[in-house]
């Protein structure tokens, strides 16, 4: 495959390298990898590559890692299809998303098995360049408090149970790398201790816990915060809470839904002041109605009315969003006062050393993955090129 693909040249573009910005610069591409890149003023070779010059202010970045998402484009990874992945690997380079890991919900025990399987088959068999890298699966519940069950269905929440989540990790094909969870619950701290000796995230989400037991969960190994503010205990002054414990120790990293609807401005701007761009992922955590007209859709079995830029449940629970990571980066740009390359460290770097992939993603550097994102002068994406050949190009391919 890696012979089909085009070796690509790119000229007269601000390139965000790992280490500083290049201002007139140029970037190859070939067999999946970025070979060579530098200023303009040292371009010698040129030929046997397609060359494509690029408008003078537009910006070369990493390409983004959604560690958190369900669906887009009428397709969700609980539809547990081939049929669903493709769509959603293919409509994600649209808003800059290179690679991604592809997220379960609350379901019954047959659900869950029916997705990781699909999703373990897909990534062992149907991945490809041009298309959204499916690095893993995220196992949003079942083993949440009903307490903060937000979208999740309570009547498939299950305590943590070690035997359980060995059966679904031969199943999903050892894919699974990110486990949300409620350390509170029965079974929690044992599963975090399973988690971290199996190399897999242990992340505290959907969960009720004090700020006490947030820090035990912290020394059996949890290192990740599931949508910050999200359902969780919040910020009390006598009660810190799971955010609490969030914005305080270092040792979590927290994800977050920039939108304005799931957490206000002003609190992302809080939490930016407190974890500074080396603590937060931006995350979608969308739905599938992302980049459908607004209406009813499914989401675990439950109708979702999404209007006004949100999607709800019937009760005005927020179930999932409709957010897109490119507008996430602009987003928290404005939220904050941060500068595009910060944004791009929460967008692309700390997804990548999280999910210990920084030696080939997240970064735009001689050797990784050619997963790069052109944006226009106003950083909307213009181009996406995924593992080196292009997905999506603004106004069409």
């Amino acid at each position: 495959m890696n012979s089909k693909v085009t070796p690509i040249l790119l000229k007269n573009i601000q390139i965000y390298t790992e280490e500083h910005i290049i201002e007139n610069g140029y970037l190859k591409f070939k067999n999946e990898k970025v070979i060579e890149l530098g200023a303009m003023d040292d371009l010698i070779k040129t030929e046997g590559f397609k060359v494509i010059d690029i408008p003078l202010h537009y910006k070369a970045i990493p390409g983004f890692i959604d560690v958190h998402i369900h669906g887009v484009s009428g397709a969700d990874a609980m539809d547990a299809t081939t049929e669903a992945l493709e769509t959603m690997t293919s409509s994600l380079p649209g808003e800059g998303t290179t690679s991604l890991l592809a997220t379960t919900m609350t379901q019954s025990e047959k659900q869950i098995e029916d997705a990781l399987v699909n999703a373990g088959d897909f990534i062992q068999k149907y991945q490809s360049p041009g298309k959204a890298e499916i690095l893993g699966i995220h196992l949003e519940g079942p083993f949440v408090n009903p307490v903060k069950a937000g979208a999740q269905p309570l009547q498939h929440m299950v305590n943590p149970t070690i035997e359980l989540f060995k059966r679904w990790e031969t199943l999903s094909n050892k894919n699974i790398k990110l486990v949300t969870l409620a350390p509170e619950q029965p079974g929690g701290l044992e599963m975090i201790r399973y988690l971290k000796a199996s190399g897999i995230i242990a992340s505290i989400g959907h969960s009720d816990a004090t700020y006490e037991e947030v820090l035990t969960a912290i020394d059996a190994g949890a290192n990740h915060v599931t949508h910050l503010f999200n359902q969780m205990t919040g910020l009390h002054h006598r009660e810190p809470g799971v955010v609490g414990a969030a914005l305080l120790h270092d040792e979590l990293m927290a994800e977050v839904i920039v939108d304005g609807v799931h957490v206000r401005p002003e609190i992302i701007k809080l939490a930016y002041k407190q974890k500074r761009k080396e603590g937060l992922i931006l995350i979608t955590d969308s739905m599938r109605a992302k980049c459908l007209k607004n209406g009813h859709y499914d989401l675990g079995g439950q109708e979702v009315t999404v209007g006004d830029g949100k999607a709800v449940l019937h009760d005005g629970t927020l179930a999932g969003s409709i957010l897109r990571l490119g507008q996430a980066v602009k987003n928290i740009s404005a939220f904050t006062g941060c500068s595009l390359g910060d944004a791009i460290e929460m967008a692309s770097v700390n997804p990548a050393k999280q999910l210990n992939i920084y030696d080939r993603k997240g970064s735009i550097n001689i050797g990784k993955d050619a997963d790069i994102v052109i944006l226009d002068e106003n950083h909307e994406v213009f181009m996406t090129f995924c593992r080196g050949e292009l997905a999506f190009t603004k106004g069409g391919k």
